[in-house]
């Protein structure tokens, strides 16, 4: 899943940055909010994590930005601004969530789990497909009772297949919500990738559950 943070506060967004990448999102950052709302308006996150206090466009004027372009990505508002007041005009201005400075990291992440989950329709942070059991707050996977170790570039890949197991998902989609600006892009990363998880989920005596669609990507799940 690929998340959008803008925080201009240097060490803050250093640390937040550092653990959310080791939660295992994919992740763009940015330090002002002009260079955030050009992010925002480029890429399709999965969920966006925005200060208000930021130079150049404050984060409520991005968020109202976005709002009026059409943009529906769910946005975490992270600020010091603590009043009732506050809270009230970020949620009013198109913000899906609200949290105050200190905070614990925890929370964040738990908080921004929801809203992935949300985007995806998906309260259940367990994702089924057939045998395949997904647990996405502790990055853990099982076919049958077997328990199946991965990569956090392989969990990734794995849980945005998963939260759209049966649809056709095409290459770029795979890059634009698993991969960020960081990313080393070589043509082949995604079949190399899927490679990797067919190997360690797809089980000889077992229905196959990745599948290639000429043309179109790659499906989890069973074909019809």
């Amino acid at each position: 899943m690929r998340l959008l943070l803008v925080e201009d506060y240097e060490p803050l967004r250093k640390s937040l940055a550092k653990s959310l990448r080791e939660a295992g999102f994919a992740l763009d950052v940015s330090g002002d909010g002009e260079e955030g709302l050009w992010y925002a308006q480029t890429n399709p996150y999965d969920a966006i994590i925005l200060d208000l206090m930021l130079p150049k466009l404050d984060g409520l004027s991005l968020l109202k930005k976005l709002r009026s372009e059409g943009n529906q990505t769910h946005a975490l508002i992270l600020t010091a601004k603590d009043t009732l007041a506050d809270r009230v005009v970020g949620l009013n201005s198109g913000a899906d969530d609200y949290l105050v400075k200190p905070f614990a990291f925890e929370e964040l992440l738990a908080r921004v789990r929801s809203l992935v989950r949300r985007r995806y329709q998906d309260k259940n942070p367990d994702i089924c497909v057939v045998d395949l059991r997904i647990d996405t707050a502790a990055q853990r996977v099982w076919r049958d009772q077997e328990e199946i170790l991965l990569t956090q570039r392989e969990f990734g890949l794995l849980e945005y297949l998963a939260r759209r197991q049966g649809q056709a998902v095409s290459r770029a989609d795979i890059w634009e919500h698993v991969y960020d600006f960081n990313s080393e892009a070589f043509s082949n990363v995604v079949d190399v990738y899927i490679g990797h998880l067919r190997r360690k989920i797809d089980r000889k005596g077992k229905p196959l559950l990745i599948h290639t669609l000429r043309g179109r990507g790659y499906s989890l799940g069973i074909l019809p």
